[in-house]
């Protein structure tokens, strides 16, 4: 059996994260969200994959490359044009024979859930199998109403309290070459799109089987900064000890850690795990990581530095004195001495972060920064919680920030100076 996996789209809830890659390609609990999807196909006994590529697919094509790294075969599409699931599993057919899967790049999925998808589909006769999950407010999903196991209807992003169900669609598919009939008869969607779920009803209307399967494992939707943070401490719950760097005397290490190649934890490093830390890496001296903090590749966090609960990307530095908490930090930052990323409002309310536009409750009581590639801070910069900051901007020194920061921009402080003659 073959599988799809769609990977082209651009991710814009995730600004500034996904101005340089494709949100399937930010790295949670040391790898990309992408290469999670990868290895469950692999797991459930699938290996021949496909993805299908559009924004900043050279990113994705140079780390996965032929997929012979990860023991898979990995074919590419590029979608030209983002229109829609269907028309991005329609680019497919030429390289699709009978039964396949499709899963969204931007979920986490359990090799379980794939092995039950297939024994369904197989054991039901089916002719297309979704995969199910109940959750508690359905209206930005797409809603599915059963009648047993099969699907007799599907409402896009029902408004509040007119959902039939609170199960909804999600993004993991069961199809066969059928599919691709119905997708010739679907019809561009209001939004300006394809949607499967169009060709879904199409298969419905000709009384075909459309089946439902309630997932009772793992599926992790991830379309909001803040919940790479929960991600990244769904995985690193599981983290177990493995030691490749180098540690000197001194060092002190509480709960479960890893540790990469030619890294160095230098004396007097005190880490809480789980803490999982990439290859090339320089700590310390005098550094407290605590749990729940994902560091990449060739990162350097100097003397005194204290990072909690975070995502330090690749090739990024963290200088002394320098707190981060609750923060998703992009690669080739430099993050200077003495700066401060507050995590917590005054009244202990949850933090809001604007997403495309519209101040959103994270949920989260802690929540720090978000910063895309290439940020650099100055010397005792502050920032505020819930402040996201664009690629390759830069804050003056002593500046506090209290509101998002385009990508691009130089921001500097302007100071006043009162000086007092004669003053002994």
């Amino acid at each position: 059996m073959k599988a799809i996996i769609l990977t082209a789209g651009e991710g814009t809830r995730m600004r500034p994260l996904t101005v340089t890659k494709p949100k399937t390609m930010l790295q949670v609990g040391g790898k990309p969200i992408l290469q999670y999807n990868v290895e469950s196909l692999r797991d459930a006994g699938v290996t021949d994959i496909t993805l299908v590529v559009g924004y900043r697919e050279e990113v994705i094509k140079n780390y996965f490359k032929d997929g012979n790294d990860l023991d898979v075969k990995i074919n590419y599409i590029t979608q030209e044009k983002r229109l829609g699931t269907a028309h991005a599993i329609g680019s497919a057919r030429k390289i699709i024979k009978g039964k396949f899967i499709v899963l969204n790049g931007d979920i986490i999925v359990d090799p379980v859930l794939i092995k039950d998808l297939i024994l369904k589909y197989n054991t039901k006769n089916a002719k297309s199998l979704l995969v199910l999950t109940e959750v508690d407010n359905p209206s930005f999903f797409g809603v599915v109403e059963l009648n047993g196991d099969k699907i007799i209807n599907i409402v896009e992003k029902p408004a509040p309290g007119e959902a039939p169900s609170n199960l909804i669609n999600s993004g993991i598919y069961l199809f066969d070459e059928d599919i691709f009939k119905a997708i010739d008869l679907t019809s561009m969607s209001k939004r300006g799109e394809y949607e499967i779920t169009d060709s879904l009803k199409i298969q419905m209307d000709n009384n075909e089987k459309v089946l439902g399967i309630k997932s009772k494992n793992n599926w992790i939707d991830i379309g909001r900064p803040w919940e790479l943070l929960d991600v990244n401490e769904h995985f690193l719950k599981d983290l177990e000890t493995n030691i490749h760097g180098k540690i000197e005397e001194g060092v002190t290490i509480h709960g479960p850690v890893f540790i990469g190649k030619n890294t160095i934890l230098r004396s007097g490093t005190y880490i809480m795990g789980p803490v999982y830390i990439g290859k090339n890496c320089d700590i310390g001296p005098n550094t407290f990581i605590r749990k729940y903090t994902s560091i990449g590749n060739n990162v350097s966090a100097g003397n005194a530095v204290e990072i909690k609960n975070s995502i330090i990307m690749d090739n990024t530095n963290v200088n002394h004195l320098t707190y981060v908490g609750d923060s998703i930090i992009g690669s080739n930052c430099n993050i200077a001495a003495g700066t401060n990323i507050a995590n917590l409002r005054f009244d202990n309310g949850n933090i809001r972060i604007e997403v495309k536009g519209d101040k959103i409750d994270s949920g989260r009581r802690k929540m720090g920064v978000v910063f895309g590639d290439g940020v650099k801070t100055g010397i005792n910069s502050s920032f505020n919680p819930g402040v996201k900051v664009g690629v390759n901007s830069r804050i003056g020194a002593g500046a506090i920030i209290s509101k998002d920061l385009e990508s691009n921009k130089i921001l500097i402080s302007k100071q006043e100076h009162i000086i007092i003659e004669n003053h002994k």
